[in-house]
């Protein structure tokens, strides 16, 4: 999922670094020519928070706790009610090992080698929020980092790496329903006071919705239109039919992407989009670094997104005039705070530079919270685990989590239409030998994968990645309908669907199931239309 960072920490396992894998499956970072990880924990697929803490209670207990960087930069009093909740007997290795589905001796040797490993870091990505319990477990991970004083520093920290390119400049922007650029939230007066005199509007101090509500209402005939720009939520979102019968109920779609994706067959207008190689700005990755992006060539649509966007607002009666991606980048300086020093004069200059770049930090920030936390005092918060209503029984014995493989790129659409296709010419269902024969299932077999919300058909692979189970399988192909078995449970604070956890069964099959038929039709009449 992230070859690039995954190359950099493997020359570093090389130089001698250790390395802690916590994955259901066992991946290449695992054991790979010339690395290996010192340990892998395959936890059971929904377990991650409980993981977490019997690990915070190994560090209480065996007093791992840097108590200087305690003293000096936590809540003492928030600090006292965690360490009393990790030390309860319930959180010990012994007592959830069964649980999480690995022994107690691997989780002790795992708190140990973190907590004394002098510069340790936790770095994460998707398999640690696409839960119910998402943000409770980063929560739980900045608890323990705090614990043992592995934050403020090089070389440490909780790390997330971002499923996407740009993801993180698109939330520094207020892609969030609830927050304005610079995570400064819609309900602050004086924030909103500030974008109301730069663009002559008034606006409302209620978050918006996430997509999960816009698609419930759109179902409901509340939701009405969508604008949506480089996302096929038809393909990539869970629970495909619901996703479906929102687009196929709304008024108004309109798609711009590179392809005409899944989700632009379900479009009123479609608006053709740039590549990179396309594009003047800036990216912005996951260490905050903003980097200049410059067009190798002229878009093809003839036109830039953003000027695509502006054209719209300009229709829809709401005047936007920008002259120039740079006179954007001002406005953002402008209008928020951690970029009030960023310009492409002075990315130019300095090549990239990580917020906060203001008056306090003229040349960036390369490490946050050195010598305090922007709240101040580091909160401890208590990671009370929830399970999530996802669970494996005698219908759906099961558990599916989903993710991607090296060769393909999220839903595939760009990565498709490469050579890489030969490497992964259909998705396929990862499958534990044990469970496999139990089900009279072989290598290469078509297998229906039934969910309460629905059955695919795909080929299995059996395969020792996995253990006794669970199984898994990618999102790549649109025909395979991966997320038409997929839930509509998501975490308690973001709305991050809950890829990771799906209860299913799994048994031969002879042919392809119903929505794939039905997705196969719907293609080919479709086909039949376009030019």
């Amino acid at each position: 999922a992230h070859p690039v960072f995954a190359s950099q920490m493997k020359r570093r396992l090389r130089e001698g670094a250790k390395l802690i894998v916590v994955d259901p499956r066992r991946t290449d970072l695992v054991r790979s020519p010339h690395t290996e990880a010192d340990l892998h924990l395959p936890l059971r697929p929904g377990t991650n928070v409980v993981l977490m803490n019997a690990v915070a209670h190994v560090i209480v207990t065996e007093g791992l706790l840097d108590d200087d960087f305690i003293e000096s930069r936590c809540d003492i009093v928030s600090f006292r009610e965690w360490t009393e909740f990790a030390a309860r007997t319930e959180h010990a290795p012994e007592a959830v090992a069964d649980e999480i589905g690995v022994d107690a001796g691997t989780i002790r040797a795992a708190a140990r080698l973190y907590a004394s490993g002098g510069n340790a870091a936790i770095y994460y990505g998707l398999g640690g929020t696409e839960h119910s319990q998402g943000s409770t477990m980063v929560m739980a991970m900045a608890n323990i980092a705090m614990a043992t004083g592995n934050i403020g520093r090089f070389g440490v920290g909780v790390n997330p790496l971002r499923g996407q390119n740009n993801v993180q400049g698109s939330c520094d922007m207020g892609s969030f329903p609830h927050e304005l650029p610079g995570y400064r939230p819609v309900g602050d007066d004086a924030v909103r006071a500030t974008f109301d005199r730069a663009w002559g509007v008034t606006l409302h101090d209620e978050p918006g919705w996430r997509i999960p509500n816009m698609l419930d209402r759109a179902v409901g005939g509340e939701f009405k239109g969508i604008y949506i720009q480089g996302e096929d939520i038809a393909q990539s979102d869970p629970n495909t039919k619901h996703v479906e019968a929102a687009l196929a109920n709304m008024d108004c779609v309109v798609v711009q992407d590179l392809f005409r994706n899944e989700t632009a067959k379900f479009a009123h207008v479609f608006l053709p989009g740039t590549s990179f190689l396309e594009k003047d700005g800036t990216f912005i990755n996951a260490e905050r670094r903003i980097n200049r992006v410059r067009p190798v060539s002229k878009p093809l649509t003839g036109m830039p997104e953003w000027r695509v966007t502006q054209a719209l607002a300009n229709a829809l009666g709401y005047p936007m005039d920008y002259a120039s991606e740079s006179e954007i980048m001002d406005e953002i300086a402008e209008l928020t705070p951690t970029f009030a020093g960023v310009s492409f004069d002075f990315l130019d200059e300095h090549g990239s530079v990580q917020w906060p770049c203001n008056e306090d930090a003229p040349e960036g920030t390369p490490i946050m919270h050195i010598d305090e936390f922007v709240r101040g005092k580091g909160q401890f918060i208590l990671p009370e685990y929830q399970p999530t209503e996802e669970r494996a029984n005698r219908k759906f014995p099961l558990l599916l989590t989903t993710g991607r493989i090296l060769s393909q790129y999220n839903v595939g659409a760009q990565t498709r239409r490469t050579d890489n296709i030969e490497w992964l010419r259909q998705d396929v269902l990862q499958i534990h030998a044990s469970d496999a024969e139990l089900r009279g299932i072989r290598d290469g077999d078509l297998v229906a994968v039934q969910s309460r919300m629905g059955e695919i058909t795909l080929p299995a692979e059996i395969s020792e990645r996995v253990a006794p189970g669970v199984v898994y399988t990618t999102f790549h192909h649109p025909d395979t309908g991966t997320n038409v078995i997929t839930t509509e449970l998501s975490d308690w604070a973001t709305n991050c669907p809950e890829y990771k956890v799906t209860a299913v069964e799994v048994r031969p099959a002879a042919h392809r199931s119903e929505w794939q038929e039905g997705f196969h039709e719907r293609a080919a009449r479709q086909s039949r239309l376009l030019p």
